[in-house]
């Protein structure tokens, strides 16, 4: 069906006075880019939000569901998992946007997406994964990279080279004071990104609503992830005197029980407070704050992410991943197209062709094992590991002596 014509031309206008509002800084809606169009452009939608909408609608973006954060070994429906992150990215990354006069069509689709490439078993999969990508020739493992390898190429969901941009160049593993857009609105510079990131670079992204995705990644998880250490009781009340004093200050950490709530207050303000003039080319936080992220985030490495307790069992992870790679290699250069590897990365329509005809072995199993959830890597693992029960066909009534049959 289409649209009234009069109702058309009216969200036309009513888009056009929107992008009026716009800072000078901000990724207007008419500069998005393809790498195909194969579709004209909605009136309803314009180009960035129909990118989110596409990155809502794909498989990759389901699995959000079962993905860990940090606290991958813990049954506590309280405490953070993928899906609930990047919402909570959308949503500083957002209010930090409108209030600079971004595009928050553009920083929505970036934050939904930044994480589609994160693995099973949170950082911790992520390195065992990486360690056998390169036993196998494939390359380390970047989940920025495997994200625009599930978008671009696997669902091939052709999305501007705005929103993978954003995808990209997201890196919650380093401290950022300021950032400034870089790189050129094409292809051969997002491909260059890609190589850079690959020779193990940072790079950053060309638009400004990047960057403001790139610093609300940080702080989604430095007080959501402190909160959930508190709340599974590994952030104890003697090592809450270890606080950093300058965070206690900033924070009122010591006092205070909605901790996530002063950080992400107090965080997005200062960028705000900080990159407010059109004139300024960055987007930052005060010196003060800039050192009061960095020594939480030292904190956090040491009492949450290094802890020992969450890494007690990670030799059976390790194990548990190069069985399956091992397995599902063996299968793939074997044909046998009984794996389930073939008939959830090869049969499935929403597959793209091409990459079912380019992609080598290695890489396939790599695919397949990043895109899994925790919940599904744990079952895959045990269905080829522990038998089966043997169980009466009801249809075909066959009954098995000494199981349920007659005497």
């Amino acid at each position: 069906m289409k649209l009234n014509p009069d109702i058309t031309i009216s969200i036309i206008d009513k888009n056009h006075k929107r992008e009026t509002l716009f800072s000078s800084k901000a990724t207007k809606n008419s500069d998005y880019l393809r790498r195909e169009q194969r579709k004209p452009e909605s009136h309803i939608r314009l180009p960035f939000s129909r990118d989110a909408d596409r990155i809502l609608h794909s498989m990759a973006y389901t699995r959000y569901i079962d993905k860990t954060q940090v606290f991958y070994l813990v049954n506590n429906d309280h405490i953070t998992h993928r899906v609930l992150h990047v919402q909570l990215v959308s949503k500083i990354a957002k209010t930090i946007g409108r209030a600079l006069g971004l595009n928050e069509d553009l920083i929505e689709a970036i934050s939904l997406g930044h994480d589609i490439g994160h693995v099973p078993c949170g950082h911790v999969g992520e390195k065992i994964l990486s360690k056998l990508c390169k036993k196998h020739n494939v390359g380390k493992f970047f989940h920025n990279v495997q994200a625009i390898q599930f978008l671009d190429v696997i669902e091939d969901k052709d999305l501007t080279i705005q929103v993978l941009d954003g995808i990209l160049c997201h890196n919650g593993e380093v401290h950022d004071k300021c950032i400034k857009p870089e790189g050129k609105r094409d292809w051969d510079s997002f491909d260059d990104k890609v190589k850079k990131i690959q020779a193990e670079k940072d790079v950053m992204p060309m638009s400004y609503e990047g960057c403001v995705v790139r610093f609300a990644d940080n702080i989604a998880y430095l007080g959501r992830d402190l909160q959930d250490a508190i709340e599974i009781g590994l952030i104890t009340d003697d090592i809450k005197q270890k606080y950093p004093k300058i965070c206690k200050d900033l924070f009122r950490l010591s006092s205070c029980k909605e901790v996530n709530w002063i950080i992400l207050d107090t965080l997005a303000k200062d960028i705000i407070n900080n990159s407010y003039p059109d004139e300024k080319d960055e987007i930052s936080f005060s010196d003060e704050v800039a050192q009061c992220v960095n020594e939480l985030k030292k904190f956090n490495k040491e009492y949450i992410y290094n802890n020992r307790i969450l890494h007690e069992q990670d030799w059976k992870i390790e194990y548990m991943f190069e069985f399956l790679f091992n397995c599902f290699l063996k299968d793939v250069e074997e044909e046998n197209k009984q794996s389930v590897i073939f008939k959830n990365m090869i049969e499935p329509e929403w597959i793209s062709e091409e990459y079912k005809k380019s992609v080598k072995p290695a890489e396939l199993v790599r695919d397949y094992l990043a895109g899994m959830t925790d919940r599904y890597f744990n079952n895959v693992f045990r269905s080829l590991v522990i038998p089966n029960d043997i169980v009466t066909d009801f249809n075909t009534r066959v009954e098995l002596h000494g199981i349920g049959g007659s005497s």
